[in-house]
């Protein structure tokens, strides 16, 4: 069986930000493994990213079908006004993140995504700001394999945003939460003086034209903002917020590829879905209405 021989250099690049799941020491690259003063091993997968979970492990994240129509939805460009949005804020409340050339006296800005899927996100917001480096972690293997080729400034690691995160104090300049499960006291732990987190979560009529159609989908939980706050605010300063409202034309297929990477995915019927989606009309689908609220916060 093939392994890689070296670590990618851009996870070499990173290895100041990342600490040793088990002990929390620093970590050091070693042929194809990280490895801390105190021996623990961490090997590289043949994708090109590195398990540190702890413990048992993750049960959570997308499964290898889910994944794959994330992959496949987010490859349309559907959502790069999402992207743009993002980007935006990013820009105006990380100003480290649009300099000319890395940090002389430390690292180069660095963006981690938390839960990053396929890695589109990371992947766009590097090409964006080219002085900065980035990490994503999720516990999908499908979706690690995709991020791990996803930029070339791009490294990728298993961890559990549940769990205490693999990573340095104060090493993130940006912390990008979309569409992903939150850990309020890590996120503020990991950031830098003076950094930010970006919070990308649906509002109520996100999707509601396809939920409409397809049954089983999930409805946004109405009372959403309300937890996101309670959750977000011992720890974070709201600073700015944007909605964005896109409305989308989509195929059949990849309205199914939507359906699929949403957490509705957990209780859909795949019969169901194939069935409500041959109703649609393929020379006039309906319009599927993207509707999020993007928030910038900073540590208290």
């Amino acid at each position: 069986m093939w392994v890689p021989t070296a670590v990618p250099s851009a996870l070499a690049g990173l290895l100041d930000a990342l600490r040793c799941p088990a002990c929390g020491g620093a970590l050091q690259a070693s042929q194809n493994m990280l490895r801390c003063s105190h021996g623990h091993t961490f090997d590289l997968a043949r994708a090109g990213y590195v398990s540190l979970l702890s413990g048992s492990g993750a049960t959570s994240g997308d499964d290898d079908e889910m994944a794959r129509a994330r992959q496949r939805f987010l490859a349309t460009g559907a959502y790069a006004p999402l992207l743009e949005a993002i980007g935006d804020l990013a820009e105006s409340h990380v100003p480290d993140l649009a300099a000319d050339a890395p940090r002389s006296s430390s690292p180069a800005p660095t963006i981690l995504d938390a839960g990053c899927g396929p890695g589109y996100y990371l992947a766009g917001l590097l090409d964006r700001f080219p002085a900065a480096r980035g990490l994503g972690f999720d516990t999908s293997v499908r979706s690690l394999r995709f991020a791990a080729r996803s930029h070339d400034r791009a490294a990728v690691c298993s961890a559990d945003v549940f769990a205490p995160l693999p990573l340095a104090d104060g090493c993130a300049d940006l912390l990008l939460d979309a569409f992903a499960p939150r850990n309020p006291t890590e996120f503020a732990r990991v950031l830098r003086p003076g950094g930010s987190l970006i919070v990308v979560r649906p509002l109520e009529g996100h999707l509601a034209q396809l939920r409409e159609l397809v049954p089983g989908m999930v409805a946004v939980d109405p009372h959403k903002e309300e937890r996101v706050h309670a959750a977000l605010d011992p720890h974070f300063a709201e600073t700015a917020r944007r909605e964005l409202h896109v409305d989308l034309s989509l195929s059949a297929e990849t309205a199914r590829d939507l359906a699929w990477m949403t957490p509705s995915a957990r209780h859909l019927e795949v019969a169901d879905l194939d069935a409500a989606l041959a109703r649609l009309d393929p020379a006039s689908p309906p319009p599927v209405t993207v509707s999020v609220l993007i928030s910038v916060h900073r540590p208290r």
